[in-house]
């Protein structure tokens, strides 16, 4: 009797290693392209700095803030195309830490600089904070397995626009900036907005209004370094700064409760 051909088993190929078609390799491309967009918001901030008007200085905030909702939104994108199976060949992690380091920190740092926000003479303390958030920007666990930033998370953005906008004086500014960068290397917990989680999906919504007093705020800075916003965006300003001790109050009862948490030395969790 003839041998019976026996059935060739097909072979599944992971997803993940299955080449990707031309259309999300396409797509892809073109979520790297919107990540980007906030190298050329930091190109064009440098250039602002360097002309060092007051003008220029609401402009950059405003292109700070542009930097900001790409950042906010090209990870949604990127997890919708599958990013790293579209184009392995590329990282986007490592496009989005150079632009973030560009646009969070050492652009907005130079801006307390240029401004002269700081004490005469006490401008090298500004090199604390860069360092700093590359300390921060470098850790392998900058962002902790449960879904938080550990340490300060770099928003120096935030920080030198009410530096800016808001009176507090030039050794109040110093005591910010040094007591920031220092929580940097505190292993504390920061709330994440962008991901799952009920503190995260209030700090989202509770961001919306906030980032539109934050545009108008800005909007309404004076052309003159000299001059002060008018009473009412002074008072917007005030209450829009809630937002963000909100953010660092929330942030900081959840590290003292996971502090809280913690095993003593003998195994048992500590008391509350």
């Amino acid at each position: 009797m003839p041998l019976q051909m026996k059935k060739r088993k097909k072979v599944r190929v992971p997803r993940e290693r299955r080449a990707p078609g031309g259309l999300r390799r396409f797509l892809g491309w073109c979520v790297h392209g919107y990540t980007a967009l906030g190298m050329v918001a930091a190109g064009m901030i440098a250039v602002l700095l360097v002309r060092g008007g007051a003008a220029d200085f609401r402009t950059a905030f405003l292109l700070m803030l542009v930097a900001t909702i790409v950042d906010a939104t090209d990870w949604t994108l990127a997890r919708r195309v599958r990013i790293k199976e579209a184009v392995p060949s590329f990282d986007g992690r490592r496009l989005d830490d150079i632009i973030d380091f560009l646009t969070y920190t050492f652009l907005p740092i130079g801006l307390v600089w240029r401004a002269g926000i700081l004490p005469e003479g006490y401008e090298p303390w500004l090199f604390f904070p860069i360092l700093a958030s590359l300390y921060g920007f470098c850790q392998v666990q900058a962002k902790t397995d449960d879904g938080y930033f550990l340490g300060f998370p770099s928003l120096w953005n935030v920080v030198a626009m009410y530096l800016y906008a808001l009176p507090f004086g030039g050794w109040a500014s110093l005591g910010i900036v040094v007591v920031l960068a220092a929580f940097t290397f505190v292993p504390s917990k920061y709330l994440y907005p962008s991901l799952p989680g009920r503190f995260n999906r209030m700090v989202t919504l509770l961001g919306i209004p906030w980032g539109i007093a934050l545009v108008w705020v800005i909007l309404q800075l004076p052309e003159s370094r000299s001059a002060r916003l008018d009473p009412a965006a002074m008072a917007v300003a005030w209450i829009s700064l809630g937002y963000p001790l909100l953010y660092l109050g929330a942030s900081w009862a959840i590290t003292l409760a996971h502090w809280s948490r913690r095993p003593t030395p003998g195994g048992k969790p500590a008391a509350d």
